[in-house]
């Protein structure tokens, strides 16, 4: 078969004798197809490869087959697997049973997902939370876009809230002074936590030291009111004495 010409008659008859038939002419033949190229059949699941001029092998298509292996086993297509070994009993199959059928057997795989390491994204996580890789050349936006301000205020009104919260919770302080200190931090008075702190024992002080002004004056009062009605009764009791001994001296006179 020195003959491209005899090659490919040679093809077609050994295609036509595997499918059943003798009816070459039912079969579509390139003129341009040489040895070494595919000749397509009209049988749909089979291709006839012409590896020399004289050596002819046939080809199953599973596109069927993997369509619906895909579809049973919840996959892509290009997920599943075939077996190479068993590729006649796979060309058999031609409805979801018979995959499943082949799935137990073994013969149709669904391949094992594909690692996607993330030990260096880590590792060059870790290494930004130390501060490298954020120098000038690293940063794509301005200051106020990698940090809005509106986040600083939301985080430092949070903590002051807190706080404020948990202080009036534990009756540290009353509602009134929790009212005013809350309504300062909302006039941005305190910059931070500590700020704050101080200025609520600095209240707190004040409080104890105009509660003790307030004590020591109302002392002071009651002492003078004592004082005063000590005095007050001394001299009417004077005063009574002194009306008894002229009311005893008059009888005499």
């Amino acid at each position: 078969a020195a003959d491209p010409r005899c090659a490919r008659r040679a093809a077609l008859r050994l295609a036509a004798s595997l499918i059943g038939t003798h009816d070459v002419d039912s079969y579509r033949l390139s003129r341009s197809l040489s040895p070494g190229r595919c000749l397509s059949l009209c049988a749909p699941s089979l291709a006839v490869l012409v590896y020399s001029r004289s050596t002819v092998a046939i080809m199953v298509s599973l596109k069927l087959q993997k369509r619906l292996a895909s579809s049973v086993l919840k996959c892509g297509r290009g997920k599943v697997w075939l077996d190479p070994n068993e590729t006649n009993e796979i060309s058999m199959a031609n409805s979801r049973q018979n995959i499943r059928k082949l799935i137990k057997d073994g013969f149709v795989i669904k391949k094992p997902q594909v690692v996607h390491s993330r030990s260096r994204v880590m590792r060059h996580l870790d290494a930004k939370r130390k501060g490298r890789h954020t120098g000038y050349g690293k940063r794509k936006g301005t200051a106020g876009a990698r940090l809005p301000m509106k986040v600083l205020w939301m985080r430092r009104m949070r903590v002051l809230r807190r706080l404020l919260r948990k202080y009036r919770e534990a009756k540290k302080i009353d509602k009134h002074l929790y009212h005013s200190l809350y309504m300062g931090a909302k006039g941005n008075q305190f910059k931070n936590k500590r700020v704050l702190m101080e200025a609520i024992h600095k209240e707190k002080a004040e409080k104890l030291r105009l509660k003790a002004l307030t004590d020591q004056a109302e002392a002071r009062k009651a002492k003078a009111k004592s004082k005063t009605e000590r005095k007050t009764k001394r001299k009417t009791e004077q005063d009574e004495m002194a009306r008894e001994l002229d009311a005893q001296e008059e009888p005499k006179a």
